[in-house]
Parts: structure tokens; sequence; C-alpha cells
């Protein structure tokens, strides 16, 4: 397990895998959406509004952003992909990886990776009261 694998992607680039980008549901921080706006992208066209928050929209059920098996704004691209597959899972109050990824066992997260993902949380949650 390489220990930056969740920093750089590389089992998700190495095994061409996208499972992630099929029916996507990521959140948006603003500043996702303002680092994707800059890069030409219009705001209308890869985002949802969907309970509340700011995700990542679909097109024919995979990412917006999902070309040719790869991501067009891969240098680019959200928060939470870059975190990905580690999760929190409110019911167990664990950081897990999402069962969803096939790879998961490649990854290992580091305090960093966790106290990202705490931070990313508490922005979104941040956003979202701002939004109500």
């Amino acid at each position: 397990m390489a220990e930056d694998a969740l920093a750089n992607g590389s089992p998700c680039l190495r095994q061409g895998c996208f499972t992630c980008c099929i029916e996507t549901e990521m959140p948006l921080t603003e500043d996702d959406v303002m680092r994707i706006e800059k890069l030409g992208f219009k705001r209308v066209d890869f985002t949802v509004e969907a309970e509340g928050e700011t995700r990542l929209s679909n097109r024919a059920r995979q990412c917006f952003f999902l070309e040719d098996v790869r991501c067009r704004i891969y240098e680019s691209r959200p928060e939470g992909c870059r975190i990905y597959p580690l999760v929190y899972d409110i019911d167990s109050h664990k950081f897990i990886y999402d069962t969803v990824c096939p790879h998961s066992t490649e990854f290992k997260a580091t305090r960093e990776d966790k106290d990202r993902l705490k931070r990313l949380i508490r922005k979104l949650e941040r956003e979202a009261a701002k939004r109500a």
C-alpha cells in the first residue's frame, strides 16, 4: 500500500478505475466551484442543488467531468474527490473506506488525511447552514 495513494489517487490511475464517477453525489465547496469556474466551466453546467448542498452533476449517469474514463479536471478536482475513498460513517462515528471503491484496500489514510476530511465536512456544513 502506498502511503501517498490517497493524496495522488495512484490506485485509481493505475487501474483505470472510475467507479466513483458513476452516479456521483460528490458535494462541492464554494472553493471547489470557484476553482472549476476559473478553468472556464459554468457553474450551471457542472453543479446541481440537492438536499441542501451543491453537488457535482451527472450526464448520462456519470460525473460531468468524466470523459473517456478520465477526469477532465483531475488536477483541479474537488476536495472530496481528492480524499475519496476515505469517508466518515455517521452511524459508527468512524473513518472508513467507501465500499463502492473496488480498490479501497490499496489506500492507507494518514492522520492528516482524516483531519482534511474533518475540515471538509465542517466547511460543507457551514456553507449549507448559510444557504438555509
